[in-house]
């Protein structure tokens, strides 16, 4: 499947997929998707977060640049873009997430190709549109998995200085302002997804080596309680530089790079409850996007929809599911 359906809510037609429970087959609607409003202006590698229903887009590559400190927020009730105080530095590659009313902004590169990495933290502070420095990882580290849970920050894996991956797991607590080292990802790699979920961590395909094609499709889960890692369904297609999204209670991964020259269509959800993967409506290919979801739509954002920096894209787009 590829391709892009474009639809508004009310005029969409839905594909349909066979799936099985109980011995019995079912019809599953593989979604569609919808343009909404453009980002003011084009970034690749940028990260993503939502935090009371806004969607932030922040830092990334823009058209011509290495790292990019913009700042920028999406609010779906009006379909309308805000520029924010930018970033301290200028970053790609760098992760985010929010928590408690504050925005997280981890790690990052400051040059291309995958050079400077920085240890840098950022927070900000929505009610007062400002920025401050928090305390430092223990490295500098970029194409970092940053996830938020049970009131604290975890960024996993990533690409060092020496532009080696490493299987680094470390917790920031905003109460302390300190890090402290978790259990390492089983298996090293940077460019990879992350998501919380019903209070574990999924850790989701990602790269080995310092290429496009360096893809791995593993799935690993980290319990906070026990600080151990365990093992799930594999990704169906090995990926990396890809957006994920909680939707609906699935783990939805989009796109990435790279598919002999091209980046990936796949649009591929998981479903934790039963541990099995389905193919949902593709996407036009892209990587280095990012996602999150509001009311009824899961958004997707920014992005190159050519391998390395290659067609940077402004375009958000809108999922939808039944």
């Amino acid at each position: 499947m590829s391709g892009l359906v474009l639809a508004s809510c009310t005029a969409a037609s839905l594909l349909l997929l066979p799936a099985h429970a109980n011995g019995q087959t079912k019809m599953l609607p593989t979604g569609t998707w919808m343009m909404k409003t453009h980002m003011p202006a084009p970034r690749g590698e940028l990260a993503v977060t939502v935090l009371d229903g806004r969607l932030y887009a922040l830092a990334g590559a823009a058209q011509g640049q290495d790292a990019t400190p913009l700042a920028q927020a999406y609010n779906p009730a009006t379909d309308t873009w805000q520029t924010l105080a930018p970033i301290p530095q200028g970053l790609s590659h760098a992760g985010a997430t929010s928590l408690n009313g504050k925005v997280y902004v981890v790690g990052g590169f400051t040059a291309n190709v995958h050079a400077g990495a920085v240890d840098s933290v950022f927070e900000y502070d929505p009610a007062r549109n400002a920025w401050r420095k928090l305390a430092s990882m223990s490295s500098p580290r970029g194409s970092v998995g940053v996830v938020a849970l049970d009131g604290k920050v975890h960024a996993i894996g990533g690409r060092g200085l020496d532009k080696v991956t490493v299987r680094t797991h470390e917790v920031y607590d905003p109460a302390s302002d300190k890090w402290s080292p978790a259990a390492p990802l089983p298996v090293a790699r940077d460019h990879l997804a992350a998501i919380a979920v019903d209070g574990k961590i999924h850790v989701i395909g990602g790269r080995k080596a310092n290429n496009t094609t360096d893809n791995t499709a593993f799935h690993d889960i980290y319990d906070p309680r026990t600080n151990t890692w365990a093992k799930a369904a594999p990704m169906p297609t090995a990926r990396s530089a890809m957006a994920v999204v909680l939707y609906k209670g699935m783990i939805l991964v989009d796109g990435g790079e790279c598919d002999h020259g091209r980046t990936f269509v796949q649009n591929e959800a998981y479903d934790p409850k039963a541990d099995r993967w389905v193919e949902l409506q593709a996407i036009v290919g892209r990587h280095g996007f990012g996602a999150g979801t509001m009311g009824d739509l899961a958004y997707f954002v920014g992005g190159n929809k050519g391998c390395g920096g290659a067609d940077t894209t402004d375009e958000l787009l809108g999922f939808h599911l039944p």
